[in-house]
C-alpha cells in the first residue's frame, strides 16, 4: 500500500505511462519512505480536448496536465514528508512532460488505518499484530 490513481492529459501511450509510473513509484518510496513491493500504480489517460481548466479545453494551452492521488494510512507521514512529495512529483512531471499547466494536482489522502487495507486486511489490524 499505497494506492496510486494517476490521470494524465495526453494521448494513450504505454512508454509515458510506464515512465509516469515509476517517477511516482521512486517518489513514493524516497519521499514517504513506502514499502516499494506494496505500490500500486494505475495510469489513465484523458484527451487534452476533454480536459478543462477554467472553462478552456487543455489542447488550446500548449501544455500538459495530471492529476494524482495517492492514499496512505494516516499518521504514517508528516506534513514536510507530503510537501516533499508533492513537490518533487511535480518537479519530475514537468520534466517528463514538458510545460504543465498550474493547475495540475497532486493529493495525499490519509485514510483511517481501520477503514483502509489490502489483501482483505485493515492497516489497522497489521499494525495491531506488528512486533514493537
Amino acid at each position: 500500500m499505497p494506492l496510486v490513481n494517476l490521470r494524465i492529459a495526453a494521448t494513450p501511450d504505454r512508454e509515458l505511462a510506464a515512465r509516469a509510473a515509476a517517477l511516482v513509484h521512486r517518489h513514493t518510496v524516497e519521499q514517504l519512505g513506502k514499502q516499494p513491493d506494496l505500490i500500486a500504480i494505475a495510469v489513465d489517460f484523458v484527451d487534452p480536448a476533454t480536459w478543462f481548466v477554467a472553462g478552456h479545453a487543455l489542447a488550446d494551452s500548449g501544455k500538459r496536465s495530471f492529476a494524482l492521488e495517492i492514499k496512505v494510512t494516516d499518521e504514517t507521514n508528516t506534513k514536510p514528508e507530503k510537501a516533499r512529495f508533492i513537490a518533487s512529483v511535480f518537479a519530475s512531471f514537468e520534466q517528463l512532460f514538458g510545460p504543465l499547466h498550474e493547475e495540475s494536482y497532486i493529493h495525499v489522502h490519509d485514510a483511517r488505518a481501520a477503514s483502509y487495507g489490502y489483501g482483505g486486511r485493515t492497516q489497522e489490524w497489521r499494525y495491531q499484530r506488528s512486533p514493537v
